[in-house]
């Protein structure tokens, strides 16, 4: 039986020209988007693709199929909207992690909406490992956010590095990196939910500093009120860039984090190729600040 996915990751082969850029449109890996063609050549029983290393070209057959691959989209798409007579709105369920700037979870909300006005989108706002439970427990179709070395990606959306964030009036605030040894005597508050609170707590340790800490939150944007009003420094993503704080890289602390998109093959068959999906990921990623 030829499942719907597998219509779908060789419609978006044919469009984008290229398996990488398929896959990134259907939004999952090339090596499952790869599996998926694979898959339907041998339903089919015949190569629908030329491959070599500059491009990808049909066969006689995948020219054959094509229509017909289209057509069998536009009937699923035809049944799903019998009951309303009209075109159902797509409902996007997606978990986008806490510890993502609010501002640049709404510039990339907002790009989705313009992306596709009657797709409807709902958003929960968690933790990273709470927002994963819940995708797998069914109740998300995706969550966007920093992804566990033990989990796998639909799409990589960026990397980023961390940095000490100061108040601009800090006497080390014209610097371009700091020492351990020069926070021995600084205070700090604690980002509760940092995804890497685990390996800074051991840093600061072996490097003997153990700070006095002025607070301790779950609130990102108090955090880095703090940190303006000069109270005290914290580590944060680079994203968290601003006007009013400096951040500066913290010499021997190499952590990263890598954002993402998660799903699950049975949510991507429904939302794989959404276009509101897409213009959120690209909203992320080119929002997000390489690692320096």
């Amino acid at each position: 039986m030829i499942e719907r996915y597998l219509i779908r990751y060789f419609i978006a082969v044919v469009d984008r020209g290229s398996f990488s850029r398929a896959a990134a449109m259907a939004h999952v890996s090339q090596p499952t988007l790869s599996a998926g063609i694979a898959k339907l050549e041998r339903l089919l029983g015949t190569p629908l693709f030329k491959r070599d290393n500059r491009r990808v070209e049909l066969t006689a057959a995948g020219a054959r199929f094509v229509e017909h691959a289209r057509a069998i989209e536009r009937a699923f798409t035809g049944a799903e909207t019998v009951g309303s007579g009209e075109a159902a709105a797509q409902l996007l369920r997606i978990g986008i992690a806490s510890t993502l700037p609010p501002v640049m979870v709404g510039a990339a909300v907002a790009t989705a909406r313009k992306a596709d006005t009657n797709t409807r989108i709902e958003i929960l706002d968690g933790r990273m490992r709470d927002l994963l439970q819940r995708l797998d427990r069914g109740r998300l179709d995706a969550v966007i956010g920093p992804v566990p070395a033990s989990r796998e990606m639909v799409r990589e959306i960026g990397r980023e590095d961390y940095a000490m964030a100061f108040a601009a009036s800090h006497p080390l605030a014209r610097r371009s990196a700091v020492a351990p040894a020069e926070l021995v005597n600084e205070t700090m508050l604690v980002r509760r939910q940092c995804e890497a609170l685990p390996e800074t707590s051991r840093f600061f340790t072996t490097h003997g500093v153990r700070p006095f800490m002025a607070s301790r939150t779950d609130d990102d944007e108090r955090a880095l009120a703090l940190v303006a009003s000069g109270l005290a420094i914290t580590l944060v993503p680079r994203c968290y860039a601003r006007k009013g704080i400096i951040l500066l890289r913290l010499e021997r602390f190499d952590v990263e984090r890598t954002i993402g998109l998660v799903s699950d093959p049975d949510a991507m068959v429904r939302i794989g190729t959404s276009t509101v999906l897409a213009a959120l990921c690209d909203s992320f990623q080119e929002a997000l600040l390489p690692p320096t």
